[in-house]
């Protein structure tokens, strides 16, 4: 009798991905954050939660993009305040336009930070940080919001999963009435406030007309497995 062949067992140890490997963990005031190699890629886990990862980026390159087509004609220089600074998808696609302005990023856990100036993210961000209109604001973004005096022509806030889902309950707030009402009082007339999210929400869409701001709209981003990703925008009347 002829031996019988098994084609099913062709796998190679190249064929299975690896396991990630976490290269830091810090406990900071809102939990633990991980950051960890999958491949060639990077994630950020917060408290047990996936946050992001570098294997895309799509969504979050328009996030800056329509935030910038959604501004009047004819608007020079215009600043942008982006929220979370996350793996840096958003600060590189904005420093890659020379259409901006001055280019702010608040990131309220010290750990991102470090891991894109003196990281593995490096690689990422290491010329957008470089890039003499930008600006790390080490804090909260509400309560940046509650404090500065400052207006932006452009918010473009990557917190958590968005406003349906948060990792951390104290993100919830941003999205709020009161969150909401800080996002509006801090835009030029004119401004834009685009937001991320991991889903659609037509509560969200309804909650920015309730908190004053009008031209709300999503735009979606088609993602290899489940609902799509996308951004909120809304304007400031003039």
């Amino acid at each position: 009798m002829e031996p019988r062949t098994d084609t099913t067992a062709t796998y190679t140890c190249a064929m299975i991905p690896p396991a990630p490997r976490t290269l830091d963990r810090r406990e900071g005031p809102y939990g633990e954050v991980v950051l960890r190699e999958h491949g060639e890629h990077f994630e950020i886990i917060a408290n047990g939660c996936f946050l992001m990862d570098t294997s895309d980026g799509r969504s979050e390159r328009l996030l800056i993009d329509a935030a910038l087509a959604a501004l009047p004609a004819g608007r020079t220089g215009p600043s942008v305040l982006i929220g979370g600074l996350g793996v840096g998808f958003s600060l590189v696609r904005a420093a890659g336009d020379e259409r901006w302005g001055r280019i702010a990023v608040v990131e309220r856990e010290q750990a991102i930070v470090d891991w894109h100036r003196r990281g593995p993210l490096d690689r990422i961000s290491g010329a957008a940080l470089a890039d003499p209109r930008t600006e790390v604001l080490h804090t909260d973004l509400l309560d940046h919001l509650r404090t500065t005096t400052e207006r932006y022509d452009a918010l473009c806030l990557d917190i958590d999963n968005g406003p349906d889902w948060t990792v951390t309950e104290e993100n919830g707030s941003l999205y709020s009435p009161t969150g909401l009402a800080r996002c509006l009082d801090r835009l030029t007339p004119g401004g834009v406030l685009a937001v991320w999210s991991a889903q659609p929400s037509a509560e969200f869409e309804q909650a920015l007309r309730n908190a004053g701001f009008t031209r709300v709209r999503t735009e979606e981003v088609a993602v290899a497995r489940g609902v799509p990703d996308v951004v909120h925008l809304a304007s400031k009347g003039s």
